[in-house]
C-alpha cells in the first residue's frame, strides 16, 4: 500500500541547506577522472540530439561544456553535488518529439520553484517504483536506439574489427553496469564504458597502424 501520510505531514515550503565549499586535494584528485567521463555523456547526449532533430548541433558544443561546468561550479559552491546532462530528459524528447528549446526552459523554472516545496518532493516519493522502473526502461531504450541511430547515419564499418569490438565492448560494460574500484574510487557503468572505449580503441588504432 502506498502511504499517502508522508504528503500531509510535509511542508508546503522548504529552503534548503547550503553549505559553504571546502578544498580537499585527496577528494580533488578522486573527482578528477570523472571530468572526462562527464565531457563524453556530455559529447553523447548532444549527438544523440542530433540524430533525433536532423540538425547539426557540433557548432554548440562548446557551449553544452561550458553550461554543464558553470552549471556544476554554481553547484558546489552552495554545497550541492557535480551536474550534468541528464538522458532521461532526451529520452523524454525521443518519445514526445517535442524539441522546443523554450520548453526546457519553461520546465526547469517549475523545477525551481517546486524544489522549494518538501511536498512535491513527497507526492513523487509515492510513486511505485514498479512505475518508475517501467518508465525507467521505456527512457534508456529509447537513447540506446538513438546512440545505435548515431552509429547508422555516420555509416560506421563494423566489418572492421577495431569497430566491431569496441562497439561490443563498450555496449556490455555499459548496459550490465558492470563497475571497477581502482585506488579506492568506483567507476560505474557508464565510467568503465568510457575509458573502456578510449583505451580500447587507441590500441586497436596502434595495432591497425602497424
Amino acid at each position: 500500500p502506498i502511504d499517502f501520510s508522508v504528503i500531509g505531514n510535509a511542508a508546503w515550503f522548504g529552503l534548503p541547506h547550503f553549505h559553504s565549499p571546502e578544498f580537499h586535494m585527496d577528494a580533488i584528485l578522486l573527482i578528477v577522472p570523472v571530468v572526462i567521463i562527464l565531457v563524453a555523456e556530455n559529447l553523447g547526449h548532444v549527438k544523440a540530439v542530433t540524430a533525433m532533430t536532423g540538425r547539426n548541433l557540433d557548432p554548440y558544443m562548446g557551449r553544452a561544456f561550458l553550461g554543464d561546468g558553470l552549471a556544476t561550479i554554481l553547484s558546489g559552491c552552495v554545497g550541492g553535488t557535480g551536474v550534468t546532462t541528464y538522458g532521461e530528459n532526451i529520452g523524454v524528447m525521443a518519445a514526445n518529439r517535442v524539441y522546443s528549446t523554450l520548453l526546457f526552459v519553461i520546465a526547469a523554472m517549475f523545477a525551481i520553484v517546486l524544489g522549494f516545496s518538501p511536498k512535491f518532493g513527497a507526492i513523487i516519493q509515492t510513486i511505485p517504483q514498479p512505475i518508475l522502473g517501467g518508465t525507467s526502461i521505456v527512457v534508456f531504450g529509447l537513447i540506446a536506439v538513438a546512440g545505435a541511430r548515431i552509429w547508422v547515419v555516420n555509416q560506421v564499418d563494423f566489418s572492421q574489427n577495431r569497430n566491431l569490438i569496441v562497439a561490443a565492448v563498450t555496449m556490455i560494460l555499459g548496459g550490465g553496469d558492470f563497475t571497477l574500484s581502482i585506488f579506492g574510487f568506483t567507476f560505474g557503468g557508464i565510467g568503465t564504458a568510457t575509458f573502456g572505449a578510449i583505451i580500447l580503441n587507441a590500441v586497436m588504432s596502434i595495432g591497425e597502424r602497424r
